[in-house]
């Protein structure tokens, strides 16, 4: 062999040995775990004052507050996700809170035990501190306000906890790899909560408020451990009747109305609860008409019923902009003071409130107002229900659920499935009595569930194209089709009759209000247990009728 060649074949072993040992020190640096520390600002997306929030171990993408120590979360987040009782006025400048037998007040000047103020305005946003939110609601909280990078971990979900132990000292990383960045070390005996496991790997949050990955291999037990709310709720206390409701409108829209009580109730059998429509809101300001009478109610004690004076945003309305009204803090106080007022001038048994046709807008600060009123009828001792359309999606924002806790009744206003202005239809069919009831039911006690009935049908006509109709209570309607000679076919899908016209006026149809319609309407409430019955309205009824709605 030639001598020159051989530091050539040298230099090429050399080669050949830097690049088998580069080769393997990859392929064996693919198993050694990084040390990389993570960095925190980058995981959590905050910086400075901005506060990471956890809930239900999921990171929210809203940020909190954290200042000189106190941390404070958005009111907006909170009303969604773990309190909506908050409630604050942005036109007063005032954050409301009804207990059952109380109201709570504060502003950006109110102080907690700490000193630091309850609630901060950072522009358009209310922030709350989380000692407030803890002092209202069930939820638990971990906090870390005095690291770099702050967060807070908050749970309502009072599940048992899975509780991890380290068999040695483990890293906890940013995602499920041996080569995501370290977020913290868990030392031998070191305890974790346990939120979900995968094949080799474990999502844990660790003591010191890191939420990552562990390899299931590095956990030496999981146990079960109890985690209940030991915070004691506020209790709703509400009243009831003894019996079941039958309770009937009685329509009043002037003062001598009052007098037909008598004559008209004559006519009917089992009402234990009469509801004149004597107070009409008539401004922004609080301020309602009243056809009140004391001798009224003095006649319906007498006869046995209760009276629930109805309040209405429509009869007198034309000025009352639902929004701006219950917006206002003074003013659902004012209106609530009056109300108060008149409750014992008449010695009123109940309130019932007939707010219809609101937009969304209104409907947190009309929710809030049925807290506020609930606590005053509380104190009073008397009782408060309120009127709701058949639940839909365009009228979620009435909040059933909360009326359901906080008011007495819940009134379902089983009508107006078909209504003026509207195609022809049926005004209360069956399946749609039926639909709203069960959905009532999903969201309210059936204690407290009332569904109203229908005295009413319409007559429609269409002609050239359009539809009109008209109102005409039973009794009415029983006559027009007598005097008209119509033959009613009954409907097994509606749960009705129906029946139609050709004349001079156009085509005339009606799906006919009467005992045997009303009586499956009643088996509904009796199936499925229902407070009572309310009927719309009294007067509109033959006597015979009262022979099936009857609850008692």
């Amino acid at each position: 062999m030639n001598e020159k060649r051989i530091p050539i074949f040298m230099a090429i072993g050399l080669v050949i040995l830097a690049v088998t040992g580069l080769v393997g020190w990859l392929v064996i640096r693919q198993f050694i775990p990084t040390k990389e520390p993570a960095s925190l600002e980058k995981v959590l997306g905050v910086t400075g004052e901005e506060t990471a929030i956890f809930f239900n171990e999921e990171l929210q993408e809203v940020k909190g507050i954290t200042r000189d120590g106190q941390i404070y979360l958005p009111l907006v987040w909170v009303n969604s996700r773990i309190n909506e009782r908050f409630y604050w006025d942005d036109t007063e400048k005032l954050l409301v809170y009804a207990l059952p037998e109380t109201i709570v007040y504060a502003d950006k000047r109110t102080a907690g035990s700490t000193g630091a103020p309850l609630l901060l305005e950072e522009g358009e946003e209310i922030y709350l501190s989380m000692g407030l939110i803890n002092n209202y609601t069930a939820v638990d909280i971990n906090s870390y306000a005095h690291e770099d990078c702050k967060r807070v971990y908050l749970d309502n979900r009072w599940e048992p906890l899975d509780k991890g132990t380290a068999g040695k000292r483990s890293a906890v990383r940013v995602e499920a790899s041996i080569k995501s960045p370290v977020l913290t070390y868990v030392e031998k005996g070191g305890e974790f909560v346990v939120i979900s496991q995968s094949q080799e790997w474990a999502k844990v949050r660790t003591a010191d408020g890191h939420t990552g990955y562990i390899k299931n291999k590095q956990i030496a037990g999981i146990s079960s451990q109890e985690h209940e709310c030991t915070m004691e709720l506020p209790r709703y206390t509400n009243i009831s009747m003894d019996e079941k409701v039958c309770l009937v409108w009685h329509q009043v829209t002037s003062d001598n109305a009052n007098e037909a009580m008598e004559q008209l109730i004559a006519n009917t059998s089992g009402v234990n609860v009469i509801a004149p429509t004597w107070f009409a809101l008539t401004d922004n300001n609080g301020a309602y008409h009243s056809y009140a009478s004391r001798s009224y109610v003095d006649k319906a004690h007498a006869m046995g019923m209760q009276v629930w004076a109805a309040l209405d945003n429509f009869n007198m309305g034309e000025n009352v902009n639902s929004e701006i009204l219950f917006a206002k803090t003074s003013v659902r106080k004012k209106l609530i003071s009056s109300l108060m007022e008149d409750v014992k001038t008449y010695d009123l048994d109940g309130i019932n409130l007939d707010i219809e046709g609101i937009k969304p807008e209104a409907g947190p600060h009309y929710v809030q107002f049925i807290r506020e009123l609930s606590v005053s009828c509380r104190k009073e001792g008397i009782v408060l229900s309120v009127d709701n359309y058949v639940p839909a999606g365009y009228n979620a924002f009435y909040n059933r659920a909360e009326q359901g806790q906080v008011a007495d009744y819940v009134i379902i206003m089983g009508y107006d499935e078909h209504y003026a202005g509207g195609e022809a239809g049926s005004v209360a069919s069956y399946n749609y009595v039926k639909d709203g009831i069960e959905k009532t039911l999903a969201l309210v006690p059936k204690e407290k569930v009332i569904n109203a009935v229908p005295f009413y049908t319409r007559v429609w006509t269409e002609k050239d194209g359009e539809t009109t109709s008209s109102a005409m209570g039973i009794k009415d309607a029983k006559q027009w089709v007598e005097e008209n000679d119509v033959e009613l076919y009954w409907q097994e899908e509606l749960g009705q009759y129906y029946g139609e016209l050709n004349s001079k006026d156009g085509v005339k149809q009606i799906w006919m209000e009467e005992e045997v319609s009303l009586g499956l309407k009643m088996d509904l409430i009796k199936e499925n247990d229902l407070a009572g019955v309310g009927c719309w309205k009294l007067g509109f009824e033959p006597a015979s009728v009262w022979d099936v709605v009857k609850v008692n």
